[in-house]
């Protein structure tokens, strides 16, 4: 049996999860979510407080589509409970961001600033500080959403190599390569 799929979703307080056929529909205090399971061999069910997903074979389909449905499902209580939240910081001189209401205004280096509407499930601060980099911070309830919005942002200017300019998920790591050296 699938490792992730046989585990148990705990249904916290506040949050309300309902199962119609192949649709589950999970309400809560952030926001509201649904989600289709569109392979035939999956089923879920509500039992003591519980989420409990199932497959009706062992085909190897069945077996990847079991933990996948099952976190998606997790995923979403999660979301609509407490929420998810990404930082993405901007390396370089003259790198900046700010933001009115849903468009995000980027300084990116080129000649012209990168304008980015984003969606209304997702809201947007930026901070900066002197002496640190200038920082965006992506917060939503759907995180299959808020991770594409995130890697959307970090598409307009990927982190580079030789100097590490570029736009990039907080505490991420980029590895540095050496740059040319002069012959003698």
């Amino acid at each position: 049996m699938s490792r992730i799929g046989k585990l148990p979703i705990e249904i916290p307080a506040g949050v309300e999860v309902n199962i119609k056929g192949n649709l589950v529909e999970v309400k809560g205090a952030k926001g509201q979510l649904s989600q289709e399971i569109a392979s035939s061999g999956i089923s879920a069910k509500i039992e003591d407080g519980q989420v409990l997903v199932s497959r009706a074979t062992e085909q190897k389909r069945h077996k990847a589509m079991h933990g996948l449905y099952r976190q998606l499902i997790a995923n979403m209580i999660e979301g609509v409970s407490q929420g998810y939240k990404v930082e993405l910081e901007l390396h370089g001189v003259g790198y900046r961001a700010s933001n009115k209401g849903q468009l995000l205004e980027l300084a990116l280096g080129y000649s012209h600033p990168v304008m980015f509407y984003l969606p209304e499930e997702v809201s947007v601060t930026t901070e900066t500080k002197k002496g640190t980099p200038p920082l965006v911070t992506l917060e939503s309830f759907d995180k299959q959403l808020i991770g594409q919005v995130a890697a959307k942002i970090r598409s307009f200017r990927k982190p580079e190599p030789y100097k590490g300019k570029g736009v990039r998920f907080k505490g991420e790591q980029i590895r540095r390569k050496a740059g040319k050296t002069a012959a003698k």
